[in-house]
């Protein structure tokens, strides 16, 4: 003290030498706390706490809270281990620790939904949650409240601009304000919407300064504010400089745009109310977003536009009609493409002043002169999706016409749509021919999404003629052309594990079929996918079906018909008809009866392939209700000839093999086995080369019956041992017993290693360094040594021989 008091009073390092002195003689520990460091102003002081940091006794230790990072040397402190650090992110409360304070601490009776979405808007900022909870105090419509909580609730907005916004100097206010219409934060970015140079700086500053402000990358790049204090620094925006908000809009739409971030720059666009310029940017983006199946984007844009705008650009008139047809809204689209059509027209005629062709504005010569074409592919798809199938021929055939060869894109949608005009009219072989054609002219014009995407048409053309293993094949190189390219979560592949799932139950593959649906779940929650929502619940309900839980099954397809949407792809599989076969298996039959009167069916009908599954759900429903009535049955027996002839000119498989399983059960049902095994055993030889096996387990103890005798009778022997295994049925002649004869090679043992394991087909291939089709092999070579039909009963079986 004598020191301090001297005169002239000693150097600060002087005293601090001798402070520290004293301190390390001292013998307990204590914590010195610099509280509000930030408001230090002065150098000397800075330098005079760098030397205490660099002296500080072993019993001595410094807290040091501010709001921004002292100049301290913090690199080499933290190198040595010497500092521990808490930053924003750290004092943030957890969901748990919310739920503490609002509950607990300001006597709040919430419950975990609210608390998790009051959490969420605050970010965890323990200052936010305190004043929502002030300002829920009284309230009557807690979770209303709730749900409207943001930046301009009076408490945030006070505590941010006393707290904040008013300490700042103007330049770093104007920053913040003008900056508050951006959704991400760019050192360029900002500098292009202030007008400044200086943006990438200012920004680190504020990180530092524990600013509002919350990093996306680890390279300190990009930001974006803290929800509630970007709403109030853009409700002081809209306060202070209204007339500016478009301006910044517009630069920001402009720097986007030059740097090809066309979903940015026609936001900005939009919010700036410059909707010629925004018309511009969504004809430029238009291919690029068809190529990544972006439709929705670009349909929520050009319904942001004024109508006039849309009818005078032919361009944007013909994009919005497909962005229409692409997301299921077809009756909008004819109007648009009249539109377009009119504006043709008029290039090349004598028109009035309202109607003069020099009022059309488009961005892309080279766009406005393939529109001829383009109309015509894109009325080829709205017949197909309104069943109109002469038209969709006719449609598609004229873009072959018009368009070049080089074209690949036009070209591969109209062979496509070709393709889907003769799957509807039932044949199949066409269908699959034009259908692979398209896809692969779509695919050269790079437009990958849609060739993958395309695998589900092509895998359910398949699966109708009864190929399941191409059907697979198809899925798997659909994955692995995504893989490929960089996108496995595009648009498709949650559909194509979906259609996975739906090919492994049916081979009998439950526990695959699952891992199929939930990988499709994993990869369609977090983008809005699937393309078909509805299917995920399809599949699911006939894994519940197959599991015996009847009930769950018409839970999920009640869902799925709520969520059906359609599009170009034929109805084929109607879950209305779906339902029907459940309750028919709950014996609910005045429900399904109602169905069959409500769909207007009868057994004198046209036979079409459209209808050709109700058709045999019809016969499911009079075999259910007329077991005994031999004159009902013999009506039904000849009209499951007739769809079993026009099945078989087709060639598609799958309903054939299901219509004969229903000829043989309706036979058996009159006790005429003779009659049923015939049926059967073509049945049978139909799907042994393609190991169907829910088709025929589904049918339950009548078909279990069937089997027995069909063993008995020496009939597909091998194959109906393994049928017989599907019921937990032992079979005549200890069929599900047998001893596995010929034993497996070193290589199918390598195959079942890595069965044994989670990796899927593709990855097994890649690993052995074989194709698809070669896995496949060895795969089938497995099941029929071990007599399985899946991978878990294949890897138990030869546990159980030891031959692993």
């Amino acid at each position: 003290m004598r020191a301090i008091q001297s005169q002239p009073p000693p150097e600060a390092e002087s005293m601090l030498t001798m402070l520290l002195n004293e301190i390390s003689t001292m013998p307990f520990e204590f914590v010195l706390v610099l509280d509000d460091y930030h408001a230090v102003g002065d150098r000397q002081i800075d330098h005079t706490i760098a030397f205490l940091v660099e002296h500080l006794p072993t019993q001595m230790h410094l807290v040091i809270a501010t709001r921004e990072n002292p100049q301290l040397s913090l690199s080499r402190l933290r190198a040595g281990g010497h500092l521990t650090e808490l930053h924003d992110t750290d004092l943030r409360f957890t969901a748990g620790e919310a739920a503490e304070f609002l509950n607990q601490v300001m006597g709040l009776h919430l419950s975990a939904e609210d608390i998790d979405a009051l959490e969420h808007r605050t970010e965890g900022w323990i200052a936010g949650l305190q004043l929502a909870a002030l300002s829920m105090q009284g309230r009557k419509d807690i979770p209303a409240f709730i749900r409207s909580f943001a930046g301009d609730n009076r408490y945030i907005v006070d505590y941010l601009v006393e707290e904040v916004l008013q300490r700042q100097p103007a330049d770093v206010r104007n920053f913040l304000l003008q900056t508050s219409i951006l959704d991400r934060l760019h050192g360029p970015l900002c500098d292009a919407v202030t007008g400044q140079n200086e943006g990438a700086a200012r920004l680190q500053s504020l990180e530092q300064g524990s600013f509002f402000i919350v990093p996306l990358d680890d390279r300190r790049q990009w930001y974006r504010y803290h929800h509630l204090f970007g709403e109030v620094l853009s409700i002081h925006l809209r306060t202070d400089q209204p007339d500016l908000i478009p301006e910044l809009h517009r630069r920001a739409s402009e720097w986007y745009g030059r740097h090809g971030s066309y979903a940015e720059a026609i936001g900005h666009a939009l919010a700036a109310e410059d909707f010629p310029r925004a018309a511009d940017l969504i004809e430029q983006a238009w291919a690029a977003m068809r190529r990544s199946r972006q439709e929705s984007a670009v349909l929520g844009w050009i319904e942001a536009l004024p109508k006039e705008i849309i009818r005078h650009r032919p361009v944007l008139s013909v994009e919005y009609a497909w962005a229409l047809l692409a997301v299921g809204q077809v009756e909008g689209a004819e109007e648009r493409l009249r539109d377009a059509e009119r504006w043709l027209e008029n290039s090349s005629l004598d028109t009035t002043p309202e109607t003069s062709a020099t009022d059309m504005c488009y961005v892309d010569e080279e766009e406005f002169r393939r529109l001829p074409g383009t109309i015509a592919g894109y009325r080829a798809a709205y017949a197909q999706a309104t069943g109109d199938i002469p038209a969709a021929i006719f449609y598609s055939k004229r873009v072959l016409d018009l368009v070049p060869a080089d074209d690949h894109l036009r070209r591969g949608a109209a062979a496509a749509l070709l393709g889907l005009a003769a799957w509807t009219s039932g044949d199949l072989q066409e269908a699959y021919r034009m259908f692979s054609e398209g896809m692969a002219n779509v695919r050269r014009a790079g437009n990958i999404s849609d060739a993958i995407g395309g695998s589900i048409a092509l895998s359910d053309i398949n699966i109708a003629l009864g190929r399941l293993r191409q059907a697979m094949d198809i899925f798997q190189n659909g994955l692995l052309l995504a893989a490929e390219m960089g996108t496995p979560e595009t648009r498709g592949t949650a559909d194509m594990y979906i259609g996975m799932s739906e090919l492994s139950r049916e081979q009998g593959d439950l526990d695959a079929a699952m891992q199929h649906l939930h990988r499709s779940q994993e990869l369609g929650e977090p983008m809005g996918l699937p393309q078909y929502p509805y299917r995920w619940r399809v599949a699911m309900a006939r894994i519940r079906q197959s599991q015996g839980d009847l009930d769950g099954a018409l839970e999920l397809l009640q869902e799925a018909e709520q969520r059906y949407v359609g599009d170009f792809f034929p109805n084929v599989r109607p879950v209305s008809a779906l339902k029907a076969r459940v309750w028919l298996a709950l014996n609910r039959w005045s429900e399904a009866a109602g169905w069959v009167h409500e769909q207007g069916l009868s057994t004198s009908d046209d036979l079409h392939y459209l209808r050709e599954f109700e058709h045999i759900t019809l016969a499911r429903v009079l075999l259910h209700r007329h077991p005994s009535n031999l004159a009902q049955i013999q009506e039904t027996l000849g009209f499951l000839e007739r769809l079993s002839q026009a099945a078989a000119d087709s060639g598609r498989t799958g309903s054939q093999i299901e219509i004969l399983i229903l000829q043989a059960l309706a036979h058996h049902s009159q006790g005429d086995m003779s009659s049923a095994l015939a049926p059967l055993e073509r049945a049978l030889t139909l799907a042994e080369p393609e190991r169907y096996v829910r088709i025929f387990a589904d049918e339950g103890q009548p078909m279990a019956a069937l089997l027995e005798a069909a063993w008995n009778g020496g009939i597909c022997p091998n194959y109906v041992r393994l049928l017989l295994l599907s019921f937990g049925k032992e079979g005549s002649g200890s069929a599900a017993k047998k001893a596995v004869g010929e034993p497996l090679s070193e290589r199918e043992r390598d195959v079942l290693r890595l069965l044994k394991t989670d990796l899927s087909g593709p990855e097994i291939a890649r690993e052995l360094h074989v194709s698809l089709n070669t896995l496949r092999t060895h795969t089938k070579n497995i099941y029929d040594k071990l007599e399985v039909n899946n991978r878990r009963a294949a890897v138990r079986r030869a546990e159980e021989l030891d031959d692993l």
